[in-house]
């Protein structure tokens, strides 16, 4: 059997950072001292690849523009990989992980973000062991020699998780990550056990990038102490083209007529919600 092709993508976060020796502040390093860090990936026998972003991006200042270019890495190395690994910050890695799933259309092949709490230097570093089970499940394949998982999913420590389903819970334990509706896609312990039923499955097409995205999106949460005034005022935002409110429940909003002619003068204008 050919040995898997994997590409690493590393746009920065907590897993490539090290803590400077003077200031004691977390700074990014290189990728090749990343790799240094966590000698056990030679024992796999992939060939790895690896992209890097340069400099590396704390995920606090992801955008639209840092998926474009993840997406255009993914789409430009495409037939040349059997799987991706995604390095990322935690705390916009679900947003990361959704938007990619929505861009890359036709995706048949894995691409796996996975990140850590803990620097990968460090002694009890989460890191090193989400690396190396990131790589394994881009990799694996079934019986019929297809890519086990063919599409976004977030790996972090007992997990895989479907990548526009995942939510980040907690920013000090190493289960960081929770899907509240749908089911993990794995569990990872003395072995991977696939959640097989769950898994995506798609004939081979061509993949097919999606890069157009608007900023000009306002996500907006409803609460009991939303004003007339507040919402008349976020919703006359410049050059705001859509709203996503967040409501209640199953759906539910305030009947005030104030609340009700907000959102219908916003419509009329044009803005979407």
């Amino acid at each position: 059997m050919k040995r898997p092709k994997i590409l690493i993508i590393y746009t920065g976060g907590t897993i490539g950072m090290i803590e400077n020796p003077d200031t004691h502040a977390l700074q990014p390093f290189n990728f090749d001292h990343l790799m240094d860090n966590v000698p056990k990936v030679k024992k796999l026998d992939y060939e790895i690849g690896n992209f890097q972003f340069n400099p590396p991006i704390d995920s606090s200042n992801m955008d639209p523009s840092h998926w474009r270019d993840i997406a255009l890495t993914i789409e430009e190395k495409y037939d040349l990989y059997d799987g991706f690994v995604v390095l990322h910050g935690t705390d916009t890695m679900a947003f990361t992980a959704s938007a990619l799933s929505f861009m890359l259309e036709n995706l048949s092949k894995p691409v796996i973000i996975t990140g850590s709490q803990l620097p990968i230097g460090e002694v009890r570093t989460d890191g090193e062991e989400n690396l190396i089970t990131a790589l394994q499940v881009a990799a694996a394949i079934d019986e019929k020699g297809r890519p086990r998982v063919q599409e976004v999913a977030i790996l972090f420590e007992n997990y895989l998780w479907r990548g526009n389903r995942a939510t980040k819970m907690s920013a000090d334990n190493f289960n960081a990550f929770k899907s509240f509706n749908y089911p993990q896609l794995a569990e990872i312990g003395l072995d991977i056990e696939y959640n097989t039923p769950y898994l995506r499955q798609v004939p081979p097409r061509p993949l097919k990038v999606c890069t157009d995205m608007d900023s000009n999106v306002m996500f907006l949460e409803l609460n009991p102490g939303m004003t007339e005034q507040t919402l008349d005022y976020l919703l006359h935002t410049p050059g705001i083209k859509g709203i996503v409110l967040k409501t209640y429940g199953a759906g539910n909003t305030p009947t005030h007529p104030w609340f009700i002619k907000c959102i219908k003068k916003a419509v009329d204008r044009g803005v979407s919600t």
